[in-house]
């Protein structure tokens, strides 16, 4: 995950933690993957000195076993949809330049979603959907509710002559039906197996929809 020389990015920690230890606590297995494989990247702004961060930060930190998954994640390119219940791509301005230049991530996210598997995306994570494909061939976000950072957010971080695009313009020219909630505020959608949250406070709601759509597709098999 890159960004600039002076800003330095990656992932943000509580788009991955929060969701983690909900997916966790629910019973799931969960495998951690990036583009390169390795230490993945994480934004050094996501972390604060102890006892000031987000509780599923604060949990992270004192975790080796989340932590091995994070210094040594998988390649993306090893991984078979046919193996997982869902996909999820977590956020972080460093996902802007890395995740939609990645061949095998559109791969695996087109697989999964042929397969009847559960896509999910938060925050800037939707970057990574913008070139996976749906069963018809189609754009997967075409005319389906979309949440992602918006470009008033961007705006507010200070981030819009810094990202490669504007990521809500965009979902927008990809036919996505964009929704948003006020900037910086939880704001989650669901379009059956396709689940999206605008920003990191969003993380928490999004997890719960994820859970929600892989109980309900496994009991449609």
């Amino acid at each position: 995950m890159a960004g600039s020389a002076s800003h330095p990015t990656g992932l943000w920690l509580e788009e991955f933690t929060t969701p983690y230890y909900a997916f966790v606590d629910a019973g799931a297995e969960v495998d951690v993957a990036s583009i390169q494989g390795g230490k993945a990247p994480i934004d050094p702004g996501s972390v604060r000195p102890e006892g000031k961060n987000p509780p599923s930060v604060e949990r992270f930190l004192k975790d080796p076993v989340a932590r091995a998954k994070i210094e040594a994640s998988m390649k993306i390119e090893v991984l078979k949809a046919t193996t997982y219940d869902a996909v999820f791509l977590p956020g972080g301005h460093g996902t802007m330049w890395d995740l939609p230049q990645s061949e095998p991530l559109a791969r695996l996210l087109s697989d999964a979603w042929g397969e009847g598997k559960v896509v999910a995306a938060v925050c800037h994570g939707p970057a990574g959907l913008v070139n996976a494909k749906d069963e018809t061939g189609k754009a997967l976000v075409t005319g389906r509710r979309v949440a992602a950072f918006s470009n008033s957010e961007e705006v507010a971080a200070n981030m819009d002559k810094q990202v490669p695009f504007a990521l809500e313009s965009r979902i927008r020219d990809l036919g996505a039906r964009y929704e948003s909630g006020p900037d910086f505020k939880p704001f989650a959608v669901r379009d059956g197996r396709l689940v999206t949250g605008q920003n990191p406070a969003s993380s928490e709601r999004v997890a719960e929809l994820v859970l929600e759509a892989v109980r309900e597709t496994a009991l449609k098999r």
